[in-house]
This record gives structure tokens, C-alpha cells and sequence, in this order.
């Protein structure tokens, strides 16, 4: 069995860090994450840096990566809207995300825009993106519960996923933002969106706020899913979700998979030497559990 794991933490993971790392920095932790097997990275966004200022200098990061880049690496890009859109463009992005909510609430309070808005705003630059041949991923927040409204509705997910394959995405990232799911509940919703999405289209992202993480991958991973998205050591959270810790940690994940006899590409050793860079420059512990039981790296 293969899975394909997405890394987003040099965008989900840094994005919610207070400190804010230099271009330097940046390519050189992707560099090493690049180095272990990733390819699948998503390296940052083009949002607007007095908001986010963690995402400053994406197009430049961007540029400069892809000047001696594998083939078979793919760098992805975040993008709220056509002006983005368009930085993307000038950076020669082969990938993009947009991303929506599947909670009225965390929407309007994430971008101020209601779902539909957000929708119709995609409808401004997705036809370009795919004319250009660019591979799109549409990330769908709050599907497992939101930090305003309490419980979400399979309904509600549904919809949405349904309007974003009917925009084009190529792949779509469902996420327990808030890190609520249990594996009951991820193993119902994701049999559903199976059958509308199909395991080549359909990722999963968790966040281990109440240490269920890796139980709802593995949920899902018997339902059928093979596209996880992980991050770095454990890096992030959500500046719009209160209590919300960081995203399930990749070394966690890939100890977990290559202990089952899963095949990922990517190598445990290296990708932890990754993990342990950011956490040095950050200057804090990392909440992986992986990277904290190991005393050396061989």
C-alpha cells in the first residue's frame, strides 16, 4: 500500500509561529524537507503580509527553490483570491490552494466572507489556473466541528466538497481544524465523501488537539483514503481557531505507516533532521512525539 503525504508545515506550521523566519531560513528548511523525500510541499501563500506577516517573501521562496528543482517535486502555493492569484502567476507557481470552511461562522471570521462568497471569488481566477494546466487543491476547514458553531454537518461538508469538484479542484483537503473528529466519525463522513470525491482526490487533515490525530489517520486509511496532510515536528495551529494546536506531526505519521508496512517515499531519519531545524531556529520544543523519543538520528 502507498499513501501520499502533502507537508504543509512551511505554510499551516508557520504561519501561526510569533516569530517570523528569514527567506534563508525558509528555503532551507524546505530544502531538507525536499532532501528526505518530500514532493509534496506547500511552501507558503500570498496573503497579505501585515495580516500574516510569517508568509512574507512566498514568491521570492518560490523562484528561488524551483531554480534547481527535481521534477517530481511539487511546491504548492496558498491563494485567497485573484491578486494572489496573480503574485502566483508572476512566481511561475506550478500549484496552488484556495481554501473555504465548511462553518458559516469560522468563514466570515477566517477571510470575512460567507461560504458562497468564497466560492464566487474562486470563480474569478480557477478558470485561468486551469487553462494553464496548474494543479489546484481546495482545502475545506471545520469539516469535523468549529469553534463558533459546535458540531458540523456531514450535509454541510458535502456540499461544499460537491461545489469545489464542480470548480475544477484537483484534490481536496478535508480538515478537523479544531482537532474535535474521533475515528467513528472521520471513518462515517469519509465513506461518503469517497464516493463523491475517489480516493486519488480525497486528502485528510488533523490537528491532535485532544490526541486523536493519528487514530482518526488511521480511520481513515481503512476507509480508504490515501492522502494525508502532515506537518514538520507537529508545527501550527489556526490564528482564526481558538485552542487549536498544531497539525499532526509528519514524523509521527511516517513512524506509524512504515511500522504497518506502508510506503511513503519519504525517509524517517531525514525528514526528522528537518524537524529539528525548525525547531532550533523557532528555539522551542516541538510537539511531535516521534521527534521527542529520539536521542540521535543515525
Amino acid at each position: 500500500m502507498k499513501v501520499k503525504i502533502v507537508e504543509v508545515g512551511p505554510r499551516d506550521g508557520l504561519q501561526n509561529e510569533q516569530k517570523v523566519l528569514t527567506l534563508e531560513q525558509k528555503k532551507r528548511f524546505i530544502e531538507l524537507l525536499i532532501q528526505a523525500g518530500h514532493e509534496f510541499i506547500e511552501v507558503g501563500a500570498f496573503v497579505r503580509e501585515d495580516k500574516i506577516p510569517q508568509m512574507a517573501n512566498t514568491g521570492e521562496l518560490l523562484m528561488s527553490l524551483q531554480k534547481n528543482l527535481s521534477g517530481k517535486v511539487n511546491l504548492s502555493v496558498l491563494v485567497p483570491n485573484a491578486k494572489g492569484f496573480m503574485l502566483a502567476q508572476k512566481a511561475n507557481a506550478k500549484s496552488i490552494s484556495v481554501f473555504t470552511a465548511a462553518s458559516e461562522t469560522f468563514n466570515k471570521n477566517n477571510i470575512n466572507a460567507s461560504i458562497e462568497e468564497s466560492l464566487e471569488n474562486f470563480k474569478a481566477f480557477l478558470p485561468e489556473a486551469k487553462k494553464n494546466k496548474l494543479f489546484i487543491r481546495g482545502y475545506v476547514s471545520t469539516c469535523f466541528g468549529c469553534p463558533y458553531e459546535g458540531k458540523v454537518s456531514e450535509k454541510a461538508v458535502l456540499n461544499v466538497t460537491q461545489k469545489l469538484l464542480k470548480l475544477g479542484v484537483n484534490e481536496i483537503s478535508i480538515g478537523d481544524t479544531i482537532g474535535v473528529a474521533n475515528p467513528t466519525q472521520v471513518k462515517q463522513l469519509t465513506k461518503k465523501l469517497l464516493k463523491l470525491v475517489g480516493h486519488k482526490k480525497l486528502a485528510l487533515h488533523f490537528h491532535d488537539t485532544r490526541g486523536t490525530a493519528l487514530a482518526n489517520i488511521l480511520s481513515g486509511l481503512d476507509a480508504g483514503v490515501r492522502i494525508f496532510d502532515t506537518s514538520s515536528g507537529g508545527l501550527g495551529g489556526c490564528p482564526y481557531a481558538p485552542g487549536a494546536s498544531g497539525n499532526v506531526a509528519t514524523e509521527d505519521v511516517l513512524y506509524m505507516l512504515h511500522e504497518m508496512g506502508v510506503k511513503t517515499k519519504i525517509d524517517l531519519n531525514k525528514a526528522s533532521r528537518a524537524a529539528l531545524y525548525i525547531q532550533e531556529v523557532l528555539g522551542y520544543k516541538l510537539p511531535g512525539k516521534y521527534l521527542q523519543s529520539i536521542k540521535e538520528i543515525p
